[in-house]
Order: C-alpha cells, then structure tokens, then sequence
C-alpha cells in the first residue's frame, strides 16, 4: 500500500516540474523584451579620447542597412537549427530499429509508465525548447554585458561629433568623460555605446554550435560520414563569417567578436552537454539480479561439507575392507 501511494506522489510531482520550467522560460523571454526593446537598463556612459583613432570609423549606416540585417540573423538562427532538429527526428523515429529504442528509453523517463506520450514529440519539445531557452538566455548575457560595459563602437566618434574647439578635446590626450560633449543624434550614439561583447557573433555561434551538436550526437548513418562534417563546418563557417562581417562593416572591434564567440560557444556547449546530456535519451538502468532469499531456496541446493567424523568413518570402513580381503 505505501508502494502505492509513493508511486501516486510521483506522478503528481510531474506537472509542478511542467509548471517551473513555463515560468523560467516566460521569464527570460520577459527580461530579453526589456533588453531589447525598452529603456529600463540605461548604458553606462563611457569616457574617450577626442583623437582615438579607434574610434573614428566611418558611420557604416542603421543595422538595417548591413549586409546581414537584425531581421535576415533572427530568422535564420531561429530557423537552421529548429529544421534540422525536426528533420532529424522525424527521420529517425521511421527508422523502426530508431523507434524501438526512443519508445523504449523515453516512456519511462517522461512520466513513469502511467500514461504514454509520443517519444517523438517529446525529444522534439526537449531540443527545441532548450535551443529556445539558450538563444533568449545569449541575448541577455549580450546585453547585460553591452549595458554593463557601455563599450564603444569603431565609428563612436563620427556619430557622437564632439566640439573639437572646446578646452576638453584641445588638450592632447585629454580623456573625456563628459557625455554632454557629444553633439549628434542620441539615439544613435546610445546604440553606438553597446560593443562589447558583440551581439551578432554570440548568436550566431551559439546557433550553429548547437546544431553541430546535434548532428554529431543524433545522425548515425554510415551514409552521413561525409555529409554530417560537411553540413556541421557550413553551419560554423557561416557563423564565423557572420562575426568576420561585423568588424570589415566597422560595426564592432575584434575584441567585441571574439567575447561574443566565447559567450555563445559556452552557452551551447553548457546546454547541449548537461542539460540534454550531447542530445541522448537516458538509458534505463540494467536491473541487477537481486540476491535469493536463503529461507527460499532447498536444503539441496546448497553445497555439502563433509565433517571430520565421516571422514573418519570412511577411512576406517576403507582399512577394514582391506583386511577382509
């Protein structure tokens, strides 16, 4: 009877587990909304020197006039790896050795054996979901650490136009840290204050690295031997090119590129080896032969000890044989 309700306690603990993950998920979607699109974290102002040649890049434009726009990067990182998970677990799932397995592992861990849901539908939620929750989790890193940092871009100071005549900017190597000197466009030079780490290069390694993990983990076909590199160095070149474009643009420093790099490299591979663990169903334990209950078992089956008095008895039936011989 305690077996039962214990097994009963489970099964109601799942929807609580269901519940927490809804509520982390609408909550970083929530703090990425007020990232991106509101003006609730204001940039740290940072100071500069009015002869930084760094910082005195020509104006490549909006970002809506980059040769990969916010728009174009959105859709394709959300996109790539969201087909490729699809594509890959449809496939797999009609394989019927593939279907086999997944039945087998993922009945058990989803919901204990007391009502069944669809393997396939659930690996699908599982990657997908994590993939989601990683590229909202990268963005907020990216603009916590743009907001933190207030980093400056290459072409800061041809769109902050300081007032070269004033005492500040006259004196050689005089470092600024008056944001009022600044006579452009704010807007434009608020956005100009958010560099580092660079936005575009975490996303996009972060997207491609954690469809590379999935192919490498998932796709087992002797076929795929060539396709599966080739498909996983597209997918990382194209990210790698991605963050090449924003430094040729003079959008952001190389610097900028490689944190962004490093952040959404760490991101995918933090997700993709311990919350997926490399995109694998946990196997079901091998059930260890329990020991046998000697009470159960017959007298038989145990094995005979001769005692010293029967062996004595035999030696002596054994010598008086012999004299009767």
């Amino acid at each position: 009877m305690a077996v039962g309700n214990n097994t009963q306690r489970s099964y109601s603990i799942i929807p609580c587990f269901i519940f927490v993950e809804l509520v982390i998920m609408a909550g970083t979607v929530l703090l990425a909304y007020y990232f991106e699109c509101t003006d609730t974290f204001q940039v740290h102002i940072q100071g500069f020197f009015c002869q930084d040649g760094d910082l005195m890049k020509p104006y490549p434009g909006a970002e809506e006039e980059s040769f990969i726009t916010p728009l174009v990067l959105y859709c394709v990182l959300a996109a790539t790896p969201t087909a490729i998970i699809f594509i890959g677990e449809l496939s797999m799932y009609f394989i019927k050795s593939t279907r086999e397995s997944l039945i087998a592992e993922e009945k058990t861990i989803l919901t204990g054996e007391c009502c069944y849901l669809n393997p396939l539908l659930r690996r699908i939620i599982r990657f997908i979901g994590v993939f989601a929750f990683g590229l909202f989790a990268t963005d907020i890193f990216v603009n916590a650490g743009q907001v933190v940092t207030g980093h400056l871009t290459p072409y800061f100071l041809t769109v902050c136009k300081p007032n070269y005549t004033s005492s500040d900017c006259q004196v050689h190597q005089q470092f600024i840290s008056n944001g009022n000197i600044c006579t452009g466009d704010l807007e434009v030079i608020e956005k100009a204050r958010r560099s580092f780490p660079s936005k575009h290069a975490a996303l996009s390694i972060y997207s491609a690295l954690y469809a590379t993990m999935y192919i490498t983990s998932t796709i087992k076909a002797k076929s795929s031997r060539l396709a599966k590199p080739v498909l996983c160095l597209g997918t990382l070149c194209t990210a790698f090119l991605t963050g090449l474009n924003r430094v040729s643009e003079y959008r952001n420093h190389c610097s900028d590129v490689i944190a962004g790099f490093i952040l959404g490299t760490a991101v995918a591979l933090f997700l993709g080896m311990c919350v997926v663990h490399n995109f694998k169903g946990s196997q079901r334990s091998a059930s260890k032969p329990k020991p046998e209950d000697p009470h159960g078992v017959p007298l038989m089956a145990f094995p005979r000890i001769e005692s010293p008095l029967e062996t004595l008895s035999a030696q002596n039936h054994s010598a008086s044989m012999t004299e009767v011989t």
